[in-house]
């Protein structure tokens, strides 16, 4: 276990929070990471209804999720600073407010750039909520607690998670896919009354200024990296350009990275990972979330266009991961606190990774219960027992008075980790699909070539063709997916090692 008992004496507490107070806080976090929850996993359900709805292409689909991405982790690092600097609490609800508007907004786009404008803004609302969330529990909470806190927060934000993506895809089964937005809106206001009516004010310990200058370089610099590398999956693009953005986006991340060390109040304090634990897990949630955030992004489109599940049963195949998540992720807080970090930290990322090449076969035999259930289970059990020990080892290694930083640290990494996954890994699944598709008949591969991954064929002319075209997409789509899931094993087993690394015995 990790050796805290000096720091924490050390550390002063934030908050004087009543004991009656702390399940409000406890909710209050759930329902607000929820928001964020929810709207990841149903929009990787909706993306082949908005594929066709708004005609758009895969780089468009990609957009409407890294344009969320890439405001959300580059803003998540001023989100953390926000608050220690103008109070968790008051941060925290401009977060929500601005999150609920926006998904409104999002309900009412009818176009595919309308959609990545409000996509664009909701990021930077979730930046300012969700370091709010495990914040306000550190922040309420002494050492000794934050443990099972912030495990059963994990728990019923899972639970909250998994019954999301089964309901947006009923909703986009019966209904415009526009729908998917709507339901975060009664639980954005749920929140913020919950949180002004119960949770305390959490005042800053001391004045923090904001590093606007850093916030700029990071939103460009990501922003560039992201449009070449999300440029890359177009087939006939100047790949030229995207590696010109790529390289402009890279170098900007350097300058990001001078900066914060020289300016008087970083918004990504340097000197924070100096400390092992801190920088490990770190390392640990960079791996293991970019291995996550690509296999369950194309997971669904593979679903739905190979084996032609429905939305509300691709939805559902994330039901088994996020429940037996949520389930054990209480029992890992607490295992941590009795325990110690590094056995979970170690197993759970390997166990992680072990899912991700079990889900290649699973994908290719698309039966629901006889494959995709176990290995979905499987990296539920995985995830499940690594998430609380992760988040308490972040909240523990830094002092009291950054936890809303630190906190904003880790979940920019995870962010910026999915962020590249999706990217990246579409080039990946369509080298892949068209490896398979140009080795078919010349009259298949015309037909095929029309197309790419997660984009229905066109109808053959010669119907008697129709049963070939079908067949090989399908092998194309799978193909490409297990190239994408590949590489994500071993990101998420590499992640294992940093986990064994950095933490104390």
């Amino acid at each position: 276990m990790i050796e805290m008992t000096a720091q924490d004496e050390r550390r002063p507490s934030r908050s004087s929070c009543p004991d009656a107070a702390k399940p409000y806080v406890v909710w209050t976090a759930i329902l607000a990471s929820s928001l964020a929850f929810i709207d990841g996993t149903v929009v990787t359900v909706a993306m082949p209804q908005m594929r066709e709805s708004l005609a758009a292409s895969l780089s468009q689909i990609q957009w409407i999720t890294n344009a969320y991405g890439l405001t959300l982790s580059a803003f998540l690092l001023l989100g953390g600073a926000a608050g220690d600097a103008y109070g968790l609490k008051r941060v925290f609800m401009i977060g929500i407010g601005l999150f609920g508007l926006t998904s409104l907004w999002c309900g009412l786009s009818r176009s595919a750039e309308m959609l990545i404008a409000a996509r664009t803004v909701q990021g930077i609302g979730g930046a300012l909520m969700i370091p709010g969330s495990l914040a306000l529990i550190s922040a309420n909470f002494p050492p000794e607690e934050r443990g099972k806190a912030i495990g059963t927060w994990a728990a019923a934000s899972g639970i909250a998670a998994a019954l999301g993506p089964i309901l947006g895809g009923w909703l986009i089964d019966i209904g415009p896919w526009q729908a998917i937005f709507w339901i975060n809106v009664p639980v954005a206001c749920l929140a913020l009354w919950m949180c002004w009516k119960q949770v305390p004010n959490v005042h800053p310990s001391h004045a923090v200024g904001m590093d606007w200058l850093g916030g700029g370089l990071a939103v460009v610099g990501l922003g560039c990296l992201t449009l070449g590398l999300t440029s890359l999956s177009e087939t006939g693009g100047a790949h030229g350009l995207d590696l010109f953005f790529s390289m402009i986006g890279a170098m900007l991340l350097c300058l990001f990275v001078l900066h914060e060390k020289r300016a008087a109040a970083p918004m990504m304090p340097l000197e924070l990972f100096q400390v092992q634990a801190f920088a490990g897990v770190n390392a640990l949630t960079l791996l293991l979330y970019f291995a996550l955030a690509g296999a369950l992004f194309f997971l669904p489109s593979t679903l739905i266009e190979a084996h032609g599940y429905s939305a509300t049963r691709a939805g559902s195949v994330f039901l088994p991961f996020t429940l037996v998540m949520a389930l054990l992720s209480q029992v890992g807080g607490t295992l941590a606190d009795r325990f110690g970090v590094r056995p979970l930290l170690t197993i759970g990322p390997i166990i992680t990774g072990v899912s991700f090449g079990l889900l290649v076969l699973a994908a290719a035999d698309g039966r629901y219960w006889a494959a995709i259930v176990p290995v979905m289970t499987l990296m539920g059990f995985g995830m499940g027992i690594t998430v609380a020990p992760l988040s308490t080892t972040v909240m523990n290694s830094v002092p009291a008075d950054r936890v809303g930083v630190a906190s904003g640290i880790n979940n920019a990494i995870s962010r910026v980790a999915g962020l590249m996954a999706v990217a990246s890994l579409g080039a990946v699944a369509i080298l892949g699909f068209q490896h398979i598709a140009m080795s078919a008949d010349p009259t298949i591969a015309a037909i095929l070539a029309q197309t790419t991954f997660g984009a229905p064929p066109p109808a053959p002319i010669d119907s008697s063709a129709a049963a070939s075209v079908t067949e090989l997409y399908a092998r194309a789509t799978i193909t490409g997916f297990g190239a994408v899931a590949l590489i994500c094993a071993v990101a998420a087993i590499l992640s294992g090692y940093f986990g064994y690394r950095s933490t104390s015995a």
